[in-house]
Order: structure tokens, then C-alpha cells, then sequence
């Protein structure tokens, strides 16, 4: 079906991140936000009321047409839907339809259909936004009615709030809900007499059930729910789907329930299937069954809020309460889940399964992890009935991986009060031969939740379709591959779900001004001056940075610029710069296939290669963590280097979030402004440990690569090639983490100087927080330049400490020291107590200088440490090797030496391999430069 106006408004920039998972899964916040944010839509002049469609549903809206067409900077039509739409309001086509030229808003209780009467279909089309503004408005499917609900992968169905269409404060309970209710079976029927069953959360006459199996009602097909649920009293809330009674001739598939008040999907009975589902932050159960559910799922993503807000299970399972043998049984089959915690710690805990009052289950190819803090991650109540279960089949895990590291894999269900069956070790029996399931610390998850070459995940799966015809067969455990990412581009926090910025006639989105094609074709929008509404930057259009652009002021009038996949952001000079200001965020999410590049004109012009170091600025974030150049009684706010006055950063909050950054390239960047102040590829200046940095390359910067100014901001997957002087350089108590960091200094033995230069304070080496952020994985390859700076590796200075592990340190003949430390008594006395430590890597320098011990400051007395002596014999797992051929082929490590164990880090992954790249998981394929 062709989509007459694509309208999308930007309301929400998606943390998408998903972040801070357990085992080794590092799921930044990013990806997904359940907290409250304001979003603030841009300032545009108020757009007529539009002229209403002819024979459209509901009513045309002037008041909501106006705040909508306002936040959407053209004119838009808003029509309210209310009350019942019945076979009497159907069009030409003999259904109701919504196209995607309106947006529609749900006015209280809207039901398609009487119940089994007045029967129709309800056909919303790909693209289209229905909202609801309050709890009280949700969305009913009458049993003989259905919903044909059919997006597409580029343009899903969204139904959300009022809030998140217009770009204003969300978050979860805004609105109702969905609920679908069909004739197929539940074992709360009555023997004896018509089935009628109440739906919980929804106005009296809202029933369902029957003895129709194979009752239809109708397709979800890319649908995504966001900020729904409501609590209409205690155990009676809509959920962000409800099922009741469905049978199994309605189609669900690729269907997200993103942030719900209540469960994600809950099937009260019934029979119907479902693959590809997304259930993400939601704050009680994200897929709840009982009264008999017999349908099956496959491809079940299951993440809780990366904030750790409100959550509860991951599956909460039952049969009934009352009668828990009761028939039909609740007995669903569900193959390929996964599970990924967090640390809620309320009333409800967040946790895994909790099978329960005489549930059945067949469960396949499922993992579940989580963080250190989550709750119990496999559970079967104590009751006879499901204890049974457990020994009898009713119950199956098969094929499956726990990988908590919580204490908690399994929690036995405890007996009954006066009960005396016997309660089944949950770990023995869960780890039978017979079952193929496993029990690990590290499943080797990339941050997106899919698995990484090498994980455990990818092998000892079940062939699903060889227990029905309705399950794929399937080579891997969990609910995505590694090589086909499903959730990319529709789902929300994975590219897709959101209400997008409209753009004007010319492409460029509203808040960006229309300029000549720079390169004679491409649509080019220009930003300038200072953003204070959410901004998205939508591919198709190149993007002129024109001065010091900011995001934000300073924790105030606060952003979020959001940049597409694919979108090249650029410069002309080095005053052309990109800033986001304490307490806005960017949000650029490319994919490996189409990464985010910020480069120069000229690199546009002529090439991604066409460009050298210095054509224009460079990226700049601030934050509100610490650092110890702070005052102790004072508001915190450092300007930064290399930017006009004003911009400022540090504070108190370490979990400080300024957005995501994946699979991002910075170009041609950095501009000296004065000796000593200067523009990075990247600064990080106090930026908190709540913002998502992975998938990262610098090229060709003049200055630093990127510099942590303090702040507590951890990295993964960054590539650092051809900088010009420090390729990381930190200080000011810089404590985040890094894992996977590839450094390449240029190949043609032009400008370079150290692959790491780190401090904690020059004049109080000593100051608090004191740097020291953990690294592991690390590859640096050096050059021969020899200049007023020489190509060197490793130089630790100013008091900083290092948790150093993993790493090559290795580069030609010409290369100058590589691992020196600082003579200064407090470096030398970091290299005593364990403040710096270096394990499990390997110096493979040809230039007789793998180590260069510091010097003895004039008047001091203090021992210089023998650092080859400190490297070798103090310090575990480490070797020298003869040269770079001894250790790398190209940029892939080939060093036997054993990589240290990280088993159970919830940041790192529990790699097998040292130096940051191995040829069988060659993450820098096809989104770096470079690197051939």
C-alpha cells in the first residue's frame, strides 16, 4: 500500500542502548530509555487547521490538529476516534481504514465491533501513528471483529502517546493499551454455559473465550507499542497487549511493547502464535500467560530498562490460582528467547522464568543474564502440581544457557505450608546431560544483544522445526544471530519505532536551513547557532556544520540531536565544530552497514580518504560527572579546551547520560586554537558512565584522538588510525572502562605521537578522583616518525593509575620507547601499591626500547622502579616478543599469550584472545577506514 505522506514528527531521540546487562553483555542506556524525558519540538509557526477528509473515521480535532501540526512544522489533520466502530461505519472497501495521511487519537474506550455482533474489520495502514492521551483511552478488538494492522519494516505502525507525538515528557502509563479478544479456549470457561470472560483492565462487557481454536482475529504485522498501560485497580491493568482467548488463525509477527506501566503481552488463554516480539523496559512482566495459553512463540527479545526502573519478570507463567490442573492447561511452546535483566530492586525484583500454579511449558534454545543485581533467574513454584510438572515432561528446558552472576541461576520453590511432596534440585535437574543445557559467566554478547564469533550461543541449539512445522529451524540460542539481526530498523531503540521529524519541501528537516548542494547533488541542510528543541538529522541529505554548532545550554533549554544511519555530518574549517552541552544528549546510532560520519568538505568532495587532519573541528561533549579539577564547595563548571567560552563541564552525577554514540567515524578533525588548547577528534569532557560509546573510529585528527577530561564514560569497539598526536589521552580522575581498542599510527611515518598519554593532575599529581580507568584489549601499532614528538606507546604521568590487561604494544624499528612511566613519587608509587597494573600482554618493540624508565625529579630521593623488572616479574601473564610479526598479522593478533579472565565483569567480555582484534570476530569490518 503506498504511503501518502510521510508526516513523522521528532518527538522522542532514543537512548537505545540498551546498556549495562549482565554476564558480558554491556548494554548501555541508549538504546533504551524508560526514564522521563522532555523533548522540546521545534519552534515553528502554527500551521492552519487542516480542511477535514471526506468519509474519514471519527472526527476531525481542530485543538489537537493545531498542537500536533505545531510540533510537526506543517499542516496535519488529527482525527478522534470514540466509542464503537461497527460494520455501519465501514467504507467502500467493506472495512474501516486509517490511513497514514491522518494521525488518529483514541478519545476513552474504542471498540471495533459488538461482542460476536455488529462485527468488522479495522485496517490501519504501514506508517500510520495512533495516540492516546490519558489511561482511560485504549484500543478493543471485539471477539468476531478484527484488526488488520500490517507495517512494514521501513514503516511500522506506531501507537503511543500524546506526549511522545508531540515531543513532551513520556514515559510509561501514558495511555491505554491494545487488547484483542477472540472465541479460542480458556479453562476459566464454564463447562456448562456460554463462555463470557471479563478482560482485566478493560470497561465491563469487554469478554472473550470460546471453544474456536482456529479463531481469527486478524494480522499484527511490525506494530510498535509505547508508553501504554494503565492500572485501573490492583491486579487490574491494561498491558501493552492483551490476548484473550486468540486463537491460532491470527497472524502476530514482529510486533515491540516498549515501556508499558504493566506487562508487555499477557494471553489469557487462547491459542495464538507469535514470532519476532520485542518487549523492551517494560516495569512489571514482559510476556505473561495463564487460563490455558497453548499458542507458541519464536524470537522473543526480552530486555528490562538499562536505568534499572521498574521491572519484575522476564516470564511470569501460570495455569490458574485456584484450580492449577485445570484444563485445558496452560502449555505453550517458545523457542529462541533471551532474557536480559537489570538491577530493580522494589517491591516486585526484576528476574528471569517463574513458572508457576501448575503451568506447563516446552522451552528451547532460551538464555537468560543479567546484571550482578538482578533477582532469581530460573524459578518453578513449590506447589505439587508444578513440581509434577518438572518430572513428568509437562515442563521441558531444553538446549538453553543461564548466565547470571547473581548467585541466582535457579531458586527451588519452597513447599507449601503442611505440604509433603518432594521440591526438585532446580539446577540438577535443569542441568541434565539429557537436556543439553548449560551454565556460563560469559556468553559473549555484543552491546545490541547479539551474539559475538566465539560466543557459546552459536553452537548446541535444538532444531526447533523438527518438533512443529511453525518453528524455524535455528543454529543458535537466543532470540537474535549474528548475522541477521531482525529488531534493525523498525523496532524501537534498534533503528525504528519512533515518531520521526517531518521534513519541509526542500528534505532539510525543520530547525536546519536549506543551503546549495555542496556537492552539486546531494540535498544539503545547514546547522548553525544553538538547538534547544529535539533535532533529528534524516538521511538523504548531507549536513554543513557552519561555526560552533551547540546542543543545548548549558543544563538548560536541553536537546537531543538525533542523527539517522548513513548520515554525513561535515565541516569546512576548524571553526566548525559540533558541542553538546550538559544535560542534552546526541543520539547517533548508525549500523555497520551505514555508519555515522563526521568529517570535512573536502572529504565529501573528494573522498573519505581525499581528507587530511585539521579540515575542520571536531566533536565535544560535556557532562555532568566528576572530575578532580572541581572545587570541593563550589558548583563545578571547567570550560573545556579548544571551544569558545561558555562551554563547561563536571559535576557530581558519575552515571551522567549524554546520549550514544555507534558505529560513528570522526574525520580530517582537529584545530588548534592556541598552544596547548585544542580541538580532539572526540572530547569527553566529564562525561558519565550513563552514555553508550561503541563502535567508534577517529582518522586522521591533528590533535589528540579522543581525551577523557575526568568523567566516568566507558568504550567499546574504538579505532583510532592516523592521529597525529595522542591517540587516547585522559586526565582529571578519568575512571570509565575500555574494551577492544585498536590503535594505528600512520603507515606513511607522518605525524604521531603517544597511542596513550595519561594523567591525573600536573599540579596536584596526587588529586582525587584519581585517573584510573580499566583497559583491556588493547592492539597499538607505532610509526617511525621522529619529530619535535616521536611516535611512542604507552606514557603514564601525573599521578595517573592504569588497569592495564590484554594489550600488543608493538610497531617498526623506528619506533621511540614503548611503556614508560613518570619519575614523579607518586607514579612511581602507583607502580607499588597496585594503583597501576599491567597483565596478560605482550611488548614486541624492535627498538631496544620496550621500556624507558622514568626520571629521578631534580631534588628528589624516591626509587625509580626497573620497569622491565616490574613488567615481567611483578606483574602476571606478560612476555616480550621480538617484533610486530611475532605478535600481529596485519591488525589481527596472532600472540599466543593467555588473555586474562574476566568471568563475570558485567563491562567486559571474557575475550579469548589479546590485543583488540582477532581475525574470526573482525569487528572493524566494513564501517572503518584506513585499515586496508
Amino acid at each position: 500500500m503506498e504511503i501518502k505522506n510521510i508526516f513523522k514528527v521528532s518527538a522522542i531521540a532514543t537512548a537505545l542502548v540498551l546498556a549495562g546487562c549482565g554476564g558480558d553483555i554491556n548494554i548501555s542506556e541508549g538504546d533504551i530509555d524508560n526514564s522521563s524525558t522532555v523533548n522540546n519540538p521545534p519552534t515553528t509557526t502554527p500551521t492552519p487547521t487542516p480542511t477535514p477528509t471526506e468519509d474519514a473515521p471519527g472526527e476531525l480535532d481542530s485543538a489537537l490538529s493545531t498542537a500536533v501540526s505545531t510540533a510537526l512544522g506543517e499542516t496535519i489533520e488529527v482525527r478522534t476516534l470514540s466509542g464503537r466502530l461497527t460494520d455501519a461505519d465501514e467504507d467502500s472497501s467493506g472495512k474501516i481504514t486509517l490511513t497514514n495521511d491522518i494521525v488518529w487519537a483514541l478519545d476513552g474506550a474504542v471498540f471495533v465491533g459488538s461482542d460476536n455482533a455488529d462485527s468488522t474489520v479495522l485496517e490501519i495502514e504501514e506508517g500510520t501513528i495512533i495516540f492516546g492521551s490519558t489511561g482511560s483511552d485504549y484500543l478493543v478488538i471485539s471477539r468476531g471483529s478484527q484488526i488488520e494492522a500490517m507495517g512494514t519494516s521501513s514503516d511500522p505502525i506506531i501507537m503511543t502517546s500524546y506526549n511522545d507525538v508531540i515531543g513532551d515528557e513520556i514515559g510509561a502509563g501514558q495511555w491505554g493499551g491494545l487488547v484483542l479478544l477472540g472465541n479460542a479456549p480458556s479453562n476459566k470457561c464454564p463447562t456448562d454455559a456460554d463462555c463470557a470472560l471479563q478482560v482485566e483492565g478493560v470497561e465491563e462487557g469487554a469478554v472473550f473465550g470460546g471453544d474456536a481454536e482456529d479463531d481469527n482475529s486478524g494480522i499484527l504485522n511490525y506494530l510498535v507499542v509505547k508508553y501504554a498501560g494503565f492500572e485501573i485497580s490492583p491486579d487490574n491493568e491494561l498491558n501493552g497487549i492483551t490476548f484473550g482467548g486468540v486463537g491460532s488463525a491470527t497472524e502476530v509477527d514482529y510486533i515491540q511493547v516498549h515501556a508499558n506501566a504493566d506487562d508487555g503481552v499477557e494471553f489469557f488463554g487462547g491459542n495464538v502464535n507469535a514470532k519476532h516480539l520485542v518487549l523492551t523496559s517494560n516495569q512489571d512482566d514482559s510476556v505473561d500467560w495463564d487460563n490455558g495459553y497453548q499458542g507458541k512463540l519464536q524470537y522473543v527479545y526480552i530486555e528490562q530498562d538499562s536505568a534499572n526502573g521498574d521491572a519484575n519478570r522476564g516470564i511470569e507463567a501460570d495455569n490458574d490460582g485456584s484450580l492449577p490442573d485445570n484444563e485445558p492447561q496452560s502449555n505453550p511452546t517458545i523457542a529462541n528467547l533471551t532474557i536480559i535483566g537489570n538491577d530493580f530492586d522494589g517491591e516486585d525484583d526484576s528476574e528471569g522464568v517463574y513458572l508457576r500454579e501448575g503451568t506447563g511449558a516446552q522451552i528451547y534454545n532460551m538464555v537468560i543474564t543479567g546484571t550482578d543485581g538482578m533477582g532469581e533467574c530460573l524459578e518453578v513454584e513449590g506447589t505439587l502440581e508444578s513440581q509434577t510438572n518438572l518430572s513428568d515432561g509437562t515442563i521441558t528446558i531444553e538446549n538453553s544457557v543461564l548466565a547470571c552472576t547473581n548467585g541466582e541461576n535457579f531458586k527451588d520453590g519452597a513447599l507449601p505450608d503442611g505440604a509433603t511432596h518432594t521440591i526438585v534440585d532446580l539446577e540438577a535437574w535443569f542441568l541434565d546431560e539429557s537436556r543439553g543445557n548449560r551454565v556460563s559467566e560469559s556468553v559473549m554478547l555484543n552491546a545490541d544483544g547479539t551474539p559475538m564469533t566465539g560466543s557459546l550461543l552459536l553452537e548446541g541449539a535444538a532444531d526447533v522445526s523438527e518438533i512443529d512445522g511453525f518453528f524455524d529451524a535455528t543454529t543458535f540460542v537466543g532470540a537474535v544471530s549474528s548475522d541477521d539481526d531482525w529488531r534493525q530498523g523498525w523496532a524501537f531503540g534498534f533503528g525504528g519505532g519512533t515518531v520521526k521529524v517531518t521534513q519541509t519541501a526542500s528534505g532539510c528537516p525543520a530547525g536546519t536551513t536549506t543551503i546549495a548542494a555542496v556537492d552539486g547533488v546531494t540535498n544539503t541542510c545547514e546547522l548553525s547557532g544553538r538547538i534547544t528543541s529535539d533535532l533529528t538529522l534524516t538521511e538523504g541529505n548531507l549536513y554543513a556544520l557552519s561555526g560552533a554548532v551547540f546542543v543545548g545550554d548549558d543544563n538548560e533549554d536541553s536537546a537531543t540531536l538525533t542523527i539517522d544511519a548513513g548520515v554525513t555530518v561535515y565541516g569546512a574549517s576548524g571553526n566548525d565544530y559540533l558541542v553538546v552541552s550538559r544535560g542534552s544528549k546526541i543520539d547517533a546510532q548508525g549500523t555497520a552497514s551505514e555508519p555515522v560520519t563526521l568529517t570535512s568538505s573536502a572529504a565529501v568532495l573528494g573522498g573519505l580518504e581525499a581528507g587530511e587532519a585539521g579540515q575542520w573541528g571536531g566533536l565535544v561533549i560535556l557532562g555532568n560527572a566528576p572530575s578532580n579539577k572541581c572545587p570541593s564547595d563550589a558548583d563545578c563548571a571547567l570550560q573545556v579546551e579548544g571551544v569558545q567560552e561558555g562551554a563547561v563541564f563536571g559535576g557530581t552525577d558519575s552515571t551522567d547520560n549524554s546520549g550514544t554514540l555507534r558505529y560513528v567515524r570522526v574525520m580530517h578533525g582537529g584545530f588548534e586554537v592556541a598552544p596547548d588548547n585544542e580541538l580532539n577528534g572526540v572530547t569527553f569532557g566529564g562525561v558519565g558512565s550513563g552514555t553508550t560509546v561503541e563502535y567508534l573510529q577517529v582518522h586522521k585528527n591533528a590533535d589528540d584522538g579522543v581525551e577523557f577530561f575526568g568523567g566516568s564514560v566507558d568504550v567499546k569497539y574504538l579505532v583510532l588510525t592516523d592521529i597525529q598526536d595522542d591517540s587516547v589521552d585522559w586526565d582529571n580522575g578519568f575512571v570509565g572502562r575500555m574494551q577492544y581498542v585498536l590503535v594505528r599510527q600512520a603507515q606513511d611515518n607522518s605525524d604521531a605521537n603517544r597511542a596513550i598519554e595519561a594523567d591525573n593532575d600536573g599540579s596536584v599529581p596526587d588529586s582525587e578522583p584519581q585517573s584510573n580507568p580499566t583497559i583491556a584489549n588493547m592492539t597499538i601499532i607505532g610509526n617511525d616518525f621522529d619529530g619535535e614528538d616521536d611516535a611512542e606507546g604507552i606514557y603514564l604521568r601525573e599521578g595517573t593509575g592504569a588497569q592495564l590487561s590484554n594489550v600488543i604494544i608493538t610497531g617498526s624499528a623506528g619506533m621511540g620507547e614503548c611503556f614508560e612511566v613518570e619519575g614523579v613519587l607518586e607514579s612511581q608509587t602507583n607502580l607499588g601499591d597496585g594503583t597501576t597494573t599491567f597483565t596478560n600482554s605482550v611488548i614486541a618493540c624492535e627498538n631496544d626500547e620496550n621500556f624507558k624508565d622514568g626520571s629521578l625529579p631534580d631534588g628528589a630521593t624516591h626509587t625509580i622502579v626497573d620497569l622491565e623488572d616490574w613488567f615481567l616479574n611483578n606483574q602476571a601473564g606478560n612476555s616480550v616478543a621480538a617484533n610486530q610479526a611475532a605478535v600481529l598479522d596485519g591488525i589481527f593478533t596472532i600472540s599466543e599469550v593467555t588473555p586474562k579472565d574476566f568471568s563475570g565483569d558485567t563491562f567486559f567480555d571474557n575475550a579469548d584472545f589479546i590485543g583488540a582484534v582477532d581475525e574470526d570476530a573482525d569487528w572493524t569490518s566494513g564501517w572503518t577506514v584506513g585499515l586496508e
